[in-house]
C-alpha cells in the first residue's frame, strides 16, 4: 500500500518542495501501473525547459501530455517528443492587439492548429476576461455565449474539435480578489454562458479544473447531469490538494464512480524558460523558479502530489506552498504554508479510468 510520509520536524523554505523530498527518487518508488497515464491539461512551453519537463513527466509514468503550446514551437516540440505530446489550441497571448487575438484572429490560429492535427481547442474564460474585454473596448468581448466565442465555436464545430473551456476561479479568489461584483459579478453567473454553450454546441466539452467548482462536487453532479456532452479535468495542482480534501473520501470515490469516463486527469504543469533564470521575470508564473534545479522541482512537485492524493493513503502537509491561504486568511497563514495533502487510495480499476481509460474513448470521438 503507497502511503504519503510523516510530516517532518520543519518545513522547508521551497514552495515546490516543503517536504524536502528527491523527487526522482520518489517517481522511482511509485507502483507500478502497467499502463501509461494521459495528461489532458499541460502547458508545455519554453525551448530549454520542455527538455528538463520531458524526463520528469516519464519518470512520474506520463505517456502522453496534451498541451497548450504556442502555435509557432508545435514543430520543434512534435519533432522532439514525438508521441508522447499533443497540442490544444491556444490564441496569441503576446499579439499587441488583443481583440485581434483573441477574436478573428484566433478563428485563424484555431484552423492553422487544426491542419498540425490538434484536436482540442481552448476557451479560456475565468473572470479575468472581463479586464480583457475592457482593454478591448468591450466587457462582454469573450462572454463564452457571446457573438464572438460563437463563431469560433462554430469553427471548432466545423472542424470536429473538442472544446476545452476554463470557467469560474477558486472560491477563495471569488473571496479576495473578485470582490467588485458589479464587475465579476458571483461565481455561479459565470455557469449561466457555459450552460448556454453546452446546449448550443453538441461536440464534446472538457471543463477545466474539475469544472472550476470543486469546492462543491455537488453543483458538478447537477451540471454533467444536465449536459452529458460535458466533461471535466483534474488539472490545477494546488487547488485539487486544497478543496478534494476537505471532501470525506467516500464522497469523492462515489463521485468518480458515477461519471466514470467522464472525469479525466489532468496536472496543469506549467513551464517556460523563464523558470530557468534569476532575475525580473515578466509573469507570476515565471516567478516560481529562478533555476534549473528549482524548475525540475516545481514540475515534479504536481506529478508527485497529484499521484499521491489520487493512489495513496495517509496525510501530510502538501510539498507545494499555496498562498490561497494567506489570501483568505493572512491572521491564520503566511505566504508559504500549504493545506494538508490527504490521499485517496482509489480502487484500482477506478483509478485507471481516471488516468487513462477516460481521455482515450473522449478521444476516439474526435
Amino acid at each position: 500500500m503507497l502511503r504519503l510520509p510523516p510530516a517532518p520536524a520543519t518545513l522547508a523554505e521551497d514552495p515546490s518542495n516543503r517536504l524536502d523530498l528527491d523527487y526522482a527518487r520518489e517517481a522511482a518508488r511509485l507502483p507500478a501501473l502497467g499502463y501509461g497515464i494521459l495528461d489532458v491539461h499541460a502547458h508545455v512551453n519554453g525551448i530549454e525547459a520542455s527538455l528538463i519537463w520531458a524526463p520528469i513527466a516519464r519518470a512520474f509514468g506520463i505517456e502522453k501530455t496534451f498541451s497548450m503550446t504556442r502555435l509557432e514551437d508545435v514543430p520543434l516540440m512534435r519533432e522532439r517528443f514525438g508521441d508522447a505530446i499533443e497540442f490544444i489550441t491556444i490564441p496569441d497571448w503576446y499579439h499587441a492587439d488583443r481583440r485581434h487575438a483573441h477574436g478573428h484572429g484566433y478563428i485563424e490560429r484555431i484552423e492553422r492548429y487544426r491542419e498540425l492535427g490538434t484536436r482540442i481547442v481552448k476557451f479560456w474564460n475565468a473572470p479575468r476576461f472581463i479586464d480583457f474585454g475592457i482593454e478591448a473596448g468591450d466587457p462582454a468581448f469573450l462572454m463564452l455565449d457571446g457573438p464572438m466565442r460563437t463563431e469560433q465555436m462554430k469553427a471548432a464545430e466545423r472542424l470536429g474539435m473538442i472544446c476545452m473551456t476554463h470557467v469560474a476561479d477558486p472560491d477563495t479568489w471569488f473571496a479576495a480578489k473578485y470582490t467588485d461584483r458589479a464587475k465579476y459579478g458571483a461565481k455561479l453567473d459565470h455557469y449561466t454562458p457555459l450552460r448556454r454553450a453546452l446546449d448550443r454546441f453538441a461536440m464534446p466539452w472538457i471543463a477545466a479544473h474539475m469544472g472550476g467548482y470543486p469546492e462543491d462536487l455537488a453543483f458538478l453532479d447537477r451540471l454533467l447531469e444536465a449536459h452529458p456532452n460535458l466533461h471535466l479535468d483534474t488539472s490545477a495542482t494546488k487547488w485539487m490538494v486544497r478543496e478534494l480534501g476537505r471532501h470525506p473520501r467516500d464522497e469523492i470515490i462515489g463521485f468518480l464512480e458515477k461519471w466514470r469516463g467522464r472525469i479525466l486527469f489532468g496536472t496543469d504543469t506549467v513551464t517556460t524558460d523563464e523558470h530557468l533564470r534569476p532575475g525580473e521575470k515578466a509573469s507570476e508564473m515565471g516567478r516560481k523558479a529562478a533555476s534549473p534545479e528549482a524548475a525540475h522541482d516545481l514540475y515534479a512537485s504536481r506529478y508527485w502530489a497529484l499521484r499521491m492524493m489520487w493512489e495513496a493513503s495517509g496525510e501530510t502537509p502538501s510539498p507545494i506552498s499555496d498562498p490561497d491561504l494567506a489570501m483568505v486568511a493572512p491572521d491564520r497563514h503566511g505566504p508559504l504554508d500549504s493545506p494538508a495533502l490527504r490521499g485517496l487510495a482509489l480502487p484500482a480499476d477506478l483509478l485507471r479510468v481516471l488516468y487513462r481509460d477516460a481521455a482515450l474513448a473522449l478521444l476516439a470521438r474526435s
